[in-house]
């Protein structure tokens, strides 16, 4: 005579939440580490052939932005390709968007719109990071005086040439004088991930600059997250929808598991778990110093 295997007993309510709470951490940790090295790479990589693609016809149609604004008057969009950049000592090529906030600095180095495009008079300034989603400016600070550095606009090419790495504390430059250009290349100082300060490399116009259109935005006029290693703020109504989207989606893989067993549950969760921990983690790591 066989006897009946009793069924298992059910999970308690709380252990089955300390499942799902687990299977969150697990996702976003993972998701941090994606970002921050081998996704983040492939990201930047990707919106730079998209953004090149899209600068290059701009420049062919004679509709590239020289200024604050676009050829039909209308305010740049935040980034917006405006310039390609080329320092052949280190072998970087990168278009630069328009705007400096941490998403925008996930694609590549940033013009900061209140300054002057490169090549025209004034003051330039280009943000890129030093670590994560390509690292573009993890070399600048290698840059030996009279270094070439090469940009390229809808008003043509301006050459530069290093003057000096600034790190805190040291005096800033001299003023431009009129018709004068200068172009800073913006990046964090510190160990790898850890951002601790700005290294700042300043640059000398060859050549004469470009005329400048007016400018409506002063320098000063931008927002706070798009001032060195500053965050996102306004990221968090998708943070919070996401780590929902996540939580619904761990819960559902405890609930799962008792009821397909635990590696059909695994076979099938992982993926999406993996996925939403990326996108989660990605919209976080907006919060983090745009120079990281």
């Amino acid at each position: 005579m066989t006897t009946a295997t009793p069924p298992a007993a059910a999970p308690r309510a709380g252990l089955a939440l300390a499942g799902a709470a687990l299977c969150v951490l697990a996702a976003l940790l993972i998701g941090f580490a994606a970002n921050l090295t081998v996704v983040g790479h492939l990201q930047h990589a990707r919106d730079q052939s998209t953004a090149y693609d899209d600068l290059r016809e701009q420049l062919a149609l004679g509709t590239a932005p020289v200024g604050q604004s676009t050829y039909d008057g209308k305010p740049l969009a935040l980034g917006a390709p405006v310039a390609l950049l080329r320092i052949p000592a280190l072998g970087i090529r990168e278009v630069v968007a328009e705007g400096t906030t941490s998403g925008v600095l996930m694609s590549g180095p940033g013009h900061r719109r209140d300054t002057a495009l490169p090549g025209q008079a004034g003051a330039s300034v280009i943000m890129g990071r030093q670590w994560g989603y390509g690292s573009p400016f993890n070399d600048v600070h290698r840059l030996p005086a009279g270094a070439r550095v090469e940009v390229t606009t809808g008003q043509g090419k301006a050459v530069y040439e290093v003057t000096a790495i600034r790190r805190p504390g040291d005096p800033n430059p001299t003023p431009l004088g009129a018709g004068e250009g200068r172009l800073t290349l913006m990046t964090a100082s510190g160990g790898a991930y850890t951002p601790e300060d700005v290294l700042r490399v300043d640059a000398k116009l060859i050549g004469d600059a470009q005329p400048s259109p007016a400018r409506p935005l002063r320098p000063g006029w931008i927002t706070a997250a798009e001032k060195p290693l500053a965050g996102e703020s306004d990221v968090w109504p998708g943070i919070f929808l996401g780590v929902q989207a996540l939580l619904a989606a761990a819960i559902l893989t405890v609930l799962a598991r008792r009821r397909w067993g635990t590696r059909q549950t695994w076979v099938a969760a992982v993926p999406v778990l993996v996925a939403l921990g990326v996108l989660v983690s990605g919209q976080l790591t907006r919060l983090l110093p745009n120079l990281l």
